[in-house]
């Protein structure tokens, strides 16, 4: 008897070809849509994104000869996942709602309705490689590096991994749409999905200003000068590059002193000032931060020499962790509290990871 498989099916040509592969394994799959949220429309066609998905999804599936579902979590998305992130942004914090969304909403619910359809695995479309040694699961950052999605995924646990799959680590994007095209699937060359989770392609500061209300304040200068005025301390990212408008305004004489693209050094929460600096100034790099609510994947780890990363495909930057702390080796920049740290071996063997804390 075949072994049955809830598959994550998006519309997209990854998680296509997840369906195709597991196929050639022998599994019996069923395609599950997932609809998380409704409220963006597109701009030329006038319907919401996930309408347009779920055809595509549903084309797939028939084309594959497999059973398709739609599953509706908006409910559920909008309180686990966009409620807490409008609450950290109203703080201060950056938050990473694409983990949120992998731990909390697409990996636990899809696993509850494989059950109900007698699934023995549930599978996504996700850039990453499960290993298993010594009756223990590991991820590890796959072929296609530049795809790598591990990032998103430190929030797993021994218990998901023990029934998920992930057929397209060992392949690289374009061996994907290329087995996309043997199979004469219609998207083989659709554009891959960027942005919020779910979501999709948003300007983020104009997403949040639906709900977050505009909380002007100053900007400072390395040295504790005022410089310049800005709308709302929550709508900026530690690193991110400043740019001004109309809402944002950085002196003329600042500006032609140090000439210079200017980026976000920290954020005074209490105040509701924002510290900037010119490119390359030390202020905007940190060489030790803590991290909260840690998550290990399989155990705690015994060596103190990790890599870790900060942001989805940046560097892996050699470090040292004692309990909560993170030493790096060398200061980077932007280590925004809220965001993720995630960590690995010199193997690329994912351990975990957890949020900024200062």
């Amino acid at each position: 008897m075949k072994q049955k498989v809830l598959l994550g099916l998006s519309g997209g040509v990854d998680s296509a070809v997840a369906a195709i592969l597991l196929q050639k394994k022998g599994y019996e799959v069923v395609g599950a849509f997932m609809r998380c949220f409704s409220e963006e429309k597109n701009k030329i066609t006038g319907e919401c994104p996930w309408i347009e998905d779920r055809k595509s999804a549903q084309k797939i599936a028939s084309q594959l000869g497999i059973k398709f579902i739609t599953l509706n979590y908006e409910k559920e998305y909008s309180m686990q996942v966009i409620k807490p992130m409008f609450q950290a942004y109203t703080k201060g914090i950056t938050p990473n709602p694409d983990s949120a969304c992998n731990t909390v909403i697409k990996f636990p619910y899809l696993w509850k309705e494989a059950k109900k359809h007698n699934c023995d695995f549930i599978a996504t479309g996700h850039y990453i490689k499960r290993v298993e040694k010594n009756k223990k699961f590991y991820l590890r950052i796959p072929k296609d590096r530049n795809k790598d999605q591990s990032y998103f995924l430190h929030g797993l646990n021994q218990k998901d991994l023990e029934h998920t799959l992930f057929p397209i680590g060992d392949y690289t994007k374009r061996e994907v749409r290329d087995i996309a095209k043997k199979n004469n699937l219609p998207n083989w060359n659709r554009q891959g999905t960027r942005g919020l989770c779910f979501v999709g392609n948003i300007d983020m500061k104009s997403f949040l200003k639906q709900k977050i209300k505009n909380k002007p304040g100053i900007i400072k200068s390395p040295e504790g000068d005022v410089i310049g005025k800005h709308d709302g301390m929550m709508f900026y990212t530690i690193g991110e590059r400043l740019k001004e408008n109309n809402q944002v305004i950085v002196n003329k004489r600042y500006r032609n002193k140090v000439k210079s693209k200017l980026y976000i050094a920290s954020k005074n929460i209490k105040k509701n000032e924002i510290i900037i600096a010119p490119k390359n100034h030390p202020i905007l790099k940190r060489k030790e931060f803590k991290i909260r609510n840690i998550n290990y994947i399989s155990s705690k780890i015994k060596s103190s020499s990790i890599l870790v990363r900060i942001r989805h495909l940046g560097d892996l930057n050699k470090a040292t962790i004692k309990g909560n702390r993170i030493i790096l080796n060398k200061p980077i920049e932007g280590v925004a509290e809220g965001q993720s740290a995630v960590l690995y071996t010199k193997s690329k063997i994912m351990l975990g990871g957890g949020e900024i804390q200062y």
